[in-house]
């Protein structure tokens, strides 16, 4: 088995599509967010704060997800990203744009 990809390996917008499917259930802080890609990914994506919080920064500058503080499990001060209708929107055309992308490498992969 090969080495664990790393999230700049991942395919360019995959991570902010990543992080909007996480956040279609509710709202999560950045740690919540990036410890629940590790688990529903088998430990395969490993979010690194470097990597995370720019996404996260990006996402709310489109006005894709809102912020607000909260108090963690832990009753630690955390910052809360929830999704946005607009998030919700996009999440629906970075899917459909992953999947296309996806179908069109497994032909590569597939042809003759």
């Amino acid at each position: 088995m090969g080495a664990l990809p790393k999230t700049s390996e991942l395919l360019p917008g995959t991570l902010d599509l990543l992080i909007l499917r996480a956040l279609l259930p509710g709202p999560m802080h950045g740690y919540g967010i990036a410890s629940r890609l590790k688990q529903v990914s088998d430990d395969v994506l490993q979010v690194g704060e470097s990597s995370l919080y720019p996404a996260l920064q990006r996402l709310l500058l489109n006005g894709w997800v809102k912020a607000e503080w909260g108090t963690s499990e832990n009753n630690r001060r955390a910052r809360y990203y929830k999704l946005t209708a607009s998030g919700r929107k996009q999440l629906a055309t970075e899917r459909e744009n992953f999947s296309r992308m996806i179908g069109a490498i497994q032909k590569v992969l597939d042809m003759a």
